[in-house]
């Protein structure tokens, strides 16, 4: 079983910075394919970037690319999503998940575990 927590979110500025945490208990975090989610009110859940267990393979929404960073450090268990230049309608709940898969996956089906999410929210 796998245990996630999120932490980070709170309120930025339109094009303010925010870092997301999301800490996982489990022994074999590097074993783990990594991913981010948002989910807005009204809408279904959307991929965000997902990072593969070394850290050497990252995939973005095309949306975020380019101001959104996905990392990992195995060391700590603990997957990390920077992001800068932030848009009010990037406001949502943000979730980390984990599976046990072999390559980094956009599908959010594919994704084992999930954490509680954390909410950000972006004034204009």
């Amino acid at each position: 079983q796998v245990q996630l927590v999120e932490s980070g979110g709170g309120l930025a500025q339109a094009g303010g910075s925010l870092r997301l945490s999301c800490a996982a208990s489990v022994r074999t975090f590097s074993d783990l394919i990594m991913g981010w989610f948002r989910q807005s009110p009204g809408k279904e859940r959307e991929f965000v970037a997902t990072i593969g267990r070394r850290g050497s393979t990252t995939i973005y929404a095309d949306s975020v690319k380019g101001r959104f960073t996905i990392s990992r450090g195995n060391a700590k268990n603990t997957v990390y999503l920077q992001m800068n230049s932030l848009k009010p309608e990037e406001r949502a709940v943000y979730y980390c998940a984990a599976g046990g898969f072999a390559a980094v996956s956009r599908v959010p089906d594919r994704y084992d575990y999930w954490g509680q999410g954390t909410q950000v929210t972006v004034s204009s």
